[in-house]
């Protein structure tokens, strides 16, 4: 998290924090907010952005969970599903004063036996602990990026549904525009991710000084180069 808030610009993303559909989803539980965007649009910077806020406007209540997963290409041998569910574990575990009783019982079981748990083993135990809290907050960047090969992406969505079905969790995700996932989440709200023209013209704004000298010194010159980048970039984010 710290390297994605240390390339956010300032400001960058908010937007997406005062939007109606954003703050529908923080408010109101058991809901969805899904977001699709081009590759480059800033989707895992606005992630990131999303679980700032969230641990920022929860730290002091303890009865709110949150657990985040950033899905990469590169990874998908360590993010099959069961290591994603075990991910969203121990994020609402740890996040509890003691560790709970379903979450030690369920290490000790598998120590003693040096085995590891099963998928459902998993499940079952995420759903004890999700029950803990009086609210749950799952976010998922790049879905799209999540292995697709033997169901592992359709099993993952399946427990995350679930656990909104049974315990009115919130699920915030981004992805490409791939039909397959799109179509997982007809029927709830869609916010499209683009880079906005607030975003890339503070980027722009704060950048000036590398410009070279003689354009510093021309304020119309430096208005017509922004209008110029930003015509062109046309929903991609920017380089932080």
């Amino acid at each position: 998290m710290t390297w994605l808030s240390y390339r956010r610009q300032e400001g960058t993303g908010q937007w997406l924090l005062d939007s109606a559909e954003f703050h529908a989803w923080a408010e109101i539980e058991k809901q969805t907010l899904f977001c699709p965007g081009i590759p480059g649009a800033g989707k895992t910077i606005l992630t990131s952005i999303v679980v700032n806020d969230l641990i920022s406007r929860f730290h002091k209540n303890s009865t709110t969970g949150i657990a985040y997963i950033y899905c990469n290409f590169n990874r998908q041998e360590k993010q099959k599903v069961g290591d994603l569910l075990a991910s969203l574990l121990k994020q609402l575990a740890e996040s509890q004063l003691s560790l709970p009783g379903s979450v030690k019982d369920l290490y000790t079981h598998h120590e003693a036996k040096r085995t590891r748990p099963s998928l459902d083993e998993i499940s079952r135990v995420l759903e004890s602990v999700a029950a803990i809290y009086s609210r749950v907050f799952f976010i998922v960047d790049a879905l799209d990026e999540c292995q697709a090969s033997d169901g592992c992406r359709a099993r993952f969505l399946l427990e995350l549904f679930n656990l909104q079905t049974r315990y009115g969790a919130n699920i915030f995700t981004t992805s490409r525009f791939i039909p397959e996932i799109v179509d997982q989440f007809k029927g709830t709200v869609s916010l499209e991710i683009r880079a906005s023209t607030d975003d890339v013209d503070g980027y722009l704004e704060s950048h000036t000084g590398q410009l070279p000298f003689f354009v510093q010194q021309n304020r119309p010159l430096q208005e017509e180069i922004k209008r110029g980048i930003s015509d062109a970039v046309d929903g991609m984010s920017v380089p932080n």
